[in-house]
């Protein structure tokens, strides 16, 4: 008899886990993403700087590797987590996808591609990956990519969560809400942690894109990783 009521309370918590999922869940979903993302800051100008005893733009290459391993593993938990409680909690499986991809929608994503490039190599005065490579070195280039993939994880994780929420509630599946949400959130973490209005546009209207290019690859997560890392980081 007690097994028996055990099981019965284990079944009772996983429908309550699985109860149906409402808007609201997802957007909590995004903005924590968003608030992982925003760790960095906490890192960046308040422990570290008082840790090493100079502010970012002075640290050695030893302190600047381990900042961005820190940030790495922070983000890597956060993301982790958040798929977990997506799947677990409101039964989202993130790895789903609605199929595979039309002729028009292939031709799309090549035309987003070459448009983030262009831009990107407007805004860098050539191409990005280079530019790193050159002010950086080879050590401190390979970790800064490492970083920027696992940047790329979380702000897609916005724009996954964000589509999920509006369609919640406007029920309507083809329009990028999430590039929207992106948009304004990673935006803005651009404009405060690069003091720079130029560079939270530009990050803003990366972001909308991204959100595009996730719906025309039918939220395939994989295909959007990749991506929007190769958008993001050349």
């Amino acid at each position: 008899m007690v097994v028996l009521i055990d099981e019965l309370d284990d079944l009772n918590q996983e429908v309550f886990n699985l109860r149906e999922s409402k808007g609201l869940d997802y957007l909590f979903l995004a903005l924590y993403a968003f608030a992982g993302l925003a760790t960095e800051l906490i890192y960046a100008f308040l422990l570290e700087p008082a840790l090493y005893n100079a502010p970012m733009e002075s640290w050695t290459t030893a302190q600047t590797i381990i900042h961005w391993i820190i940030t790495c593993a922070t983000w890597g938990i956060i993301t982790f987590l958040l798929i977990k409680t997506a799947n677990k909690k409101y039964n989202f499986n993130l790895f789903e996808n609605d199929g595979d991809l039309k002729i028009w929608q292939w031709v799309s994503v090549l035309f987003c591609l070459v448009f983030m490039i262009v831009l990107s190599y407007i805004d860098w005065d050539g191409f990005k990956v280079v530019k790193e490579f050159e002010k950086k070195g080879l050590l401190k280039f390979i970790f800064q990519y490492i970083y920027y993939a696992f940047e790329t994880g979380l702000f897609a994780l916005i724009i996954i969560f964000g589509q999920k929420t509006f369609e919640k509630w406007f029920k309507k599946r083809n329009f990028p809400y999430g590039g929207i949400l992106v948009a304004l959130t990673w935006g803005l973490g651009h404009i405060l942690s690069k003091g720079s209005v130029l560079a939270g546009i530009t990050t803003a209207l990366s972001g909308f894109i991204f959100g595009v290019v996730y719906l025309l690859v039918n939220r395939d997560v994989k295909k959007t990783f990749v991506l929007l890392f190769i958008m993001f980081a050349f």
